[in-house]
């Protein structure tokens, strides 16, 4: 039988290669733009991005987690994902999430007998399919384009605020048992950013959000991405990988990227959901 690998086996995490910051920098002012259009104009085309980012992050879930035979697991995962992505657009949220738990346990029995552990399929659905949800979810909402709006100012700025804040001042590690480079300062700088984010978005936009209440949701935002960067560090580790991949040039894998906004747009629809109660207005 084969035999899992424990924990710290794990190869160490590298420190930020300045010497790309250069191609990470052209990365992202092509995917960027191309992620804001989409999100801002709806319809297909934010389906289709979706659909994508979908099928690449289940193709980065099979190479970590079944590296003997990743195509089966990658396929299981992205169909029982996409199942649920396209329920939702259609409008039924209810069964969408129903789907979630009937296609991860598919997902696992596909997995059986090509995957150390089965059930590690049935995990990337469920990781992956609540975030594609909800970002189908909060674009349908009123005002959905300036929400998804906020959502990614929130995430991007606490992810860009760590990294600066906590490359200029250093200081004590956040969690070095899994992510040996964040530091408390860091921690601190992209909440700050976070919260800066989300009051700008209230001030420029059309929100019936009080900036109090925004620069709530952006603390909570940034603390909801910390978590998922945070989560991804020690999946990665537990399956002994430093990276989800190389598809993004300077970045790794898209999960690298995406990981802590797949946190964020959960806890950004639970506080949509608030907000259509009557908090925050």
């Amino acid at each position: 039988m084969a035999q899992s690998l424990p924990m710290t086996s794990s190869p160490q995490v590298k420190r930020f290669d300045w010497s790309n910051l250069g191609l990470r920098v052209a990365s992202a002012v092509v995917l960027v733009p191309a992620a804001l259009a989409a999100a801002w104009f709806g319809g297909w085309p934010y389906l289709v991005l979706i659909a994508i980012g979908v099928a690449l992050l289940a193709i980065e879930w099979g190479g970590m987690s079944a590296p003997v035979s990743p195509t089966r697991v990658a396929a299981a995962v992205a169909a029982a994902v996409l199942i649920a992505v396209f329920v939702g657009y259609r409008g039924d949220f209810i069964w969408a999430w129903g789907a979630i738990l009937l296609t991860a346990a598919g997902a696992a029995v596909v997995a059986r007998g090509v995957a150390e552990r089965p059930a590690d399929a049935a995990f990337g659905v469920l990781y992956i399919a609540p975030a594609a949800l909800c970002l189908v979810w909060l674009r349908s909402t009123n005002q959905g384009a300036w929400w998804t709006m906020m959502l990614f100012a929130a995430t991007w700025a606490a992810d860009i605020g760590a990294f600066a804040v906590g490359s200029t001042l250093k200081g004590p590690k956040l969690w070095p048992r899994f992510s040996p480079n964040k530091t408390w300062s860091g921690f601190i700088g992209g909440l700050a950013a976070a919260m800066g984010a989300g009051s700008l978005m209230a001030w420029i936009s059309a929100f019936e959000l009080n900036i109090w209440a925004a620069a709530l949701i952006g603390l909570t935002v940034g603390l909801a991405t910390m978590a998922g960067d945070l989560w991804e560090s020690a999946i990665k580790r537990r399956f002994g990988v430093k990276d989800s991949g190389d598809l993004i040039p300077g970045h790794g894998g898209l999960l690298d990227r995406v990981d802590g906004l797949m946190f964020a747009v959960v806890v950004m629809a639970a506080l949509r959901l608030a907000n259509h109660w009557g908090w925050g207005h």
